[in-house]
């Protein structure tokens, strides 16, 4: 056992592959690439591991720890706005490719372009207000009226 620990820590390209594959199991695992702190530290220890296997850097543990902290950052600079705009799911403004286009239901309250209702549906109280694509001004309560749009906690609807 002694020897295989040797063996991994004499060579600090060994040391940095498994931070590296550890910190993106972990972010994997238990964040479910959800955190993103761990995959940039991930990219930082696989990178500095590459470099220091194939001789770019010095086997030195204080050239490693900068070339760490610099692909790190580098790949948080390069992958954050990326990543965040890919976990967020950019605003896509009044969203009409939803499965919830065409849900249909009644209004318990009027809604008019300065008052809008609400529905609880699926569990989340959404916002409910009369979409741009109809020319009505006003939908009084009882009436049956159809999801034409969504945005996150709004459903734009027209009259049925």
């Amino acid at each position: 056992m002694d020897s295989l620990i040797d063996n991994v820590t004499s060579n600090p390209a060994n040391v940095w592959f498994i931070i590296g594959f550890t910190l993106l199991a972990i972010e994997i695992v238990a964040f479910g690439l959800g955190s993103g702190v761990l995959l940039f530290g991930s990219i930082g220890a696989l990178v500095t591991g590459g470099l220091l296997w194939f001789g770019v850097i010095p086997s030195n543990w204080i050239v490693s720890v900068a070339c760490f902290a610099i692909a790190s950052a580098v790949a948080t600079a390069v992958l954050w706005v990326p990543l965040k705009k890919l976990q967020s799911g950019a605003e896509l403004g009044n969203d009409r490719s939803s499965d919830f286009i065409g849900h249909q239901f009644r209004v318990k309250s009027d809604v008019t372009h300065l008052a809008e209702g609400s529905e609880r549906y699926s569990g989340v109280d959404w916002k409910v207000r009369i979409s741009d694509d109809t020319d009505v001004s006003s939908i009084t309560a009882g009436s049956r009226v159809k999801v034409a749009g969504i945005d996150p906690g709004v459903f734009y609807v027209v009259p049925d």
